[in-house]
């Protein structure tokens, strides 16, 4: 096939998936290309079996135009969303469905050499568990933690690979496109195209987890910075509290906010005899602690409530500096934490009606993410379809800065 012609095909699958419905005048506006050739193209993939006629567009007048969709369960991506110790791998079609159950496993990355081959394995084990044909999967989106370089495919803190880029090691192995981004950026894809911060020119989209991340929204688009770091909002330095950072620094938001601090100071109350539901109950593992401590905080339980409103007042503190500078349109909270709901509402507000100057904060809206702990995974398939157009062939595509 003519390389042009699949780099056209590939171009309407994409904005399909990102826009849903579409009328031929949307995707002709889109690809930039003449109505005849995007009608040529659509009518391929609807002979190929890969797009449908879904309905009619709204029209104010005259005849209304049919719209397009993907067909579903014909083209998959798989998502892997990793943190520091928990990593999980779904299937998904590209309606954002999961099509297999969301797989977990214990991964730790922190002084673990192992930490790349063994990722490589879990996925490959997955795929060759599949009931579809490889072929019909576009490519493999990760999400993981650390300074990621996702234009070079390197993570600066995690599974170091003597300059090999990552995404090539696993996609050698599994002999798909492979495609990385920091966890924090990854999610802020999935609110960005999906989410809260659709249609939105700026935002700050808050990682609540083991740490505290950032993905940045600014004109529309995914901020990475220069090197492509920006986010590491855990490690403003905000407190004099000579608690050490994971990052080797002191003081860091991090060390008051996290989901582990939290963890560890209701263990502590706990010992020292607060009353609480929580008593009695293991809190062994972090993720059956954090479940356990947000239920209760849902129930409303004092000491759940207390110790989960100081975390998100601290987050506040640090939003406040943010807006400061950004002056976004909405600030989300997403990621593992944001499971525990509205709570953390009132005492982000708190800090901000405290620490921000009114003019700059009165227009910024805080929302939840209605995505939640999936935000990850949502945010991996959509990292796969950002770079559909490169992927010829089950080739690794060449990074350039401009992705």
């Amino acid at each position: 096939m003519d390389k042009k012609i699949l780099l056209y095909k590939k171009r309407i699958i994409r904005e399909l998936y990102f826009g849903g419905q579409l009328p031929l005048s949307d995707l002709s506006e889109r690809l930039r290309k003449s109505l005849p050739l995007t009608t040529r193209i659509l009518n391929e993939l609807i002979k190929d079996g890969l797009v449908i006629e879904s309905g009619f567009a709204a029209s104010t007048g005259g005849r209304k135009p049919v719209t397009y969709s993907l067909k579903r369960d014909m083209m998959y991506v798989v998502a892997v969303a990793m943190d520091q110790l928990v990593t999980r791998i779904v299937l998904m079609n590209l309606s954002n469905e999961y099509v297999t159950e969301a797989e977990k496993f214990e991964l730790a990355l922190a002084g673990n050499p192992e930490a790349l081959p063994e990722l490589a394995d879990s996925i490959e084990e997955f795929l060759t568990g599949l009931t579809i044909d490889r072929s019909k999967i576009i490519g493999i989106g990760i999400g993981m933690p650390g300074f990621v370089d996702a234009a070079s495919g390197i993570n600066y803190t995690f599974m170091q690979t003597n300059g090999q880029p990552i995404n090539e090691y696993i996609s050698r192995r599994v002999k798909l496109p492979v495609f990385i981004d920091n966890d924090s950026s990854v999610i802020a894809l999935a609110e960005l195209r999906f989410g809260a911060a659709n249609r939105k020119k700026s935002a700050m989209v808050i990682n609540a987890s083991w740490g505290v991340g950032l993905g940045l929204i600014i004109n529309g688009e995914l901020f990475r910075g220069h090197d492509g770091f920006a986010g590491e909002f855990s490690h403003i330095p905000l407190f004099l509290n000579n608690k050490m950072c994971n990052c080797g620094k002191m003081g860091c938001l991090e060390t008051e906010s996290s989901l582990l601090v939290v963890i560890e100071k209701v263990r502590k109350e706990l010992k020292e005899g607060k009353p609480s539901v929580l008593n009695g109950l293991a809190l062994d593992g972090i993720e059956q602690a954090w479940e356990e401590i947000a239920a209760a905080a849902a129930r409303g339980d004092k000491l759940a409530v207390k110790l989960l409103s100081e975390a998100a007042y601290n987050i506040g503190r640090g939003v406040a500096i943010l807006i400061h500078i950004l002056n976004p349109e909405i600030v989300i909270l997403s990621g593992r934490g944001s499971s525990a709901g509205r709570i953390w509402m009132a005492p982000i507000q708190q800090a901000l009606n405290e620490h921000c100057i009114p003019r700059l904060c009165e227009n910024t809206e805080i929302k939840i993410s209605g995505f939640g702990y999936h935000a990850e995974l949502i945010g991996a398939a959509v990292l796969v379809m950002e770079h559909y157009e490169m992927a010829f062939s089950g080739k690794i595509p060449a990074f350039t800065r401009a992705v």
